[in-house]
């Protein structure tokens, strides 16, 4: 059987593609954990911020994070299928009415803030405390 090329491609796509990926949205405030390895040496390192842009999709999908530390406003753009990504945690839900917040780049302080999400899908730990609380 032979396959057309761009079938051959979107099947090698759909293997490498992550399938256990937390589900957020611009806006939200999440913690990226990423695997970086130096020499034979691994370890984790986390960089928090606010979502300001997903782009692309599929296998090349990218978002990328903003955040103020020291005065000075940082950037980093991850591959979202990337390997070296071991985690996605979303802290906080934002509510926001643009697909890109560049907007954020230039601000500081409460004009970076973005507004909570109101009736926002709780964390798992929210719940079980609930649970066990009404027992």
């Amino acid at each position: 059987m032979i396959m057309s090329r761009s079938a051959i491609i979107e099947k090698l796509q759909n293997e490498q593609m992550k399938k256990d990926i937390t589900p957020f949205r611009i806006g939200d405030t999440v913690r990226v954990h990423i695997r970086i390895i130096e020499g034979d040496k691994e370890r984790t390192q986390v960089f928090a911020g606010t979502v300001i842009a997903r782009k692309g999709q599929g296998l090349s999908e990218t978002f990328s994070v903003h955040r103020v530390a020291y005065g000075e406003g940082m950037e980093r753009v991850f591959m979202l299928h990337s390997p070296r990504i071991a985690k996605i945690e979303v802290i906080k839900e934002g509510d926001v009415r643009r697909s890109k917040l560049y907007y954020l780049r230039g601000t500081s302080g409460k004009a970076s803030k973005v507004k909570a999400r109101l009736g926002a899908r709780r964390s798992s730990n929210a719940v079980t405390k609930q649970i066990v609380s009404a027992e």
